[in-house]
């Protein structure tokens, strides 16, 4: 019982049985924590009926109302550590984030990557189905992010994560700030600052066939403003 895939849910009934399916039918023997916010759609009922087929592997967080993404990772976090697993990961409902590379994540963390980045823009990764300007406002944080915070990670905004449980107990997630994009950054930020290695693995990452995209001008502004705040994050480095 060593690998845990966290997936934070908020009207995804059009995804959540194939991605769980899929995710479960991997080599590896990963197990599955849903995170849902109280999905309006039904999400949490599909989930409940298919822990009947998959007993022991599939798990289900319920909270009431909408919280945000970074607060679901961080339950979802804790959840991890009390239950003693060693390789933790983020990734999206969607199929944005292919499940066939979870093992990829895996085997580059297993060889020395504390926290590992299922990344669009190192060499070999890219992007499918987006229009423009939202690829050049992802490149565009992404170039921002790294040139104000310094951290050596071509893809900062990257949802698709492997985490050592060390790094998790050692960073202290009650004091994680953000909520959306800049939950990301501020996480890698923080496992960084603390000399942990972080490595990036190639992905392609799609756009959402089923469902809407939870993207939002909030969030983008989260991340902007963001970085400047993670400067005044304890500048030692710690490991």
């Amino acid at each position: 019982m060593d690998k845990l895939v966290i997936i934070p849910t908020y009207n995804e009934k059009e995804n959540i049985e194939n991605i769980i399916r899929k995710v479960l039918s991997l080599p590896g023997g990963f197990h599955l924590l849903i995170v849902d916010d109280g999905s309006p759609d039904g999400t949490g009922a599909i989930i409940k009926n298919l822990q009947k087929s998959f007993a022991g592997s599939l798990h289900l967080m319920e909270r009431s109302g909408k919280q945000g993404l970074g607060t679901a990772y961080i339950a979802g976090f804790k959840w991890a550590l009390q239950h003693n697993y060693e390789y933790i990961f983020e990734m999206d409902a969607d199929f944005s984030h292919d499940p066939e590379d979870l093992s990829r994540l895996y085997d580059a963390c297993k060889r020395g990557g504390d926290v590992v980045v299922g990344s669009r823009y190192t060499k070999g990764g890219k992007v499918v189905n987006w229009p423009w300007d939202r690829i050049f406002i992802s490149k565009g944080g992404a170039l921002y992010t790294k040139l104000i915070t310094r951290m050596p990670v071509n893809d900062p905004t990257a949802g698709f994560i492997c985490y050592s449980a060390k790094v998790l107990r050692a960073i202290p997630l009650d004091e994680v700030h953000f909520v959306g994009y800049a939950f990301q950054i501020e996480m890698k930020y923080r496992a960084w600052k603390l000399g942990f290695k972080i490595a990036e693995v190639p992905i392609t990452f799609k756009d959402r066939k089923e469902g809407v995209s939870k993207m939002s001008g909030n969030i983008i502004k989260e991340a902007m403003y963001g970085v400047w705040k993670m400067r005044g994050f304890n500048n030692e480095r710690q490991k």
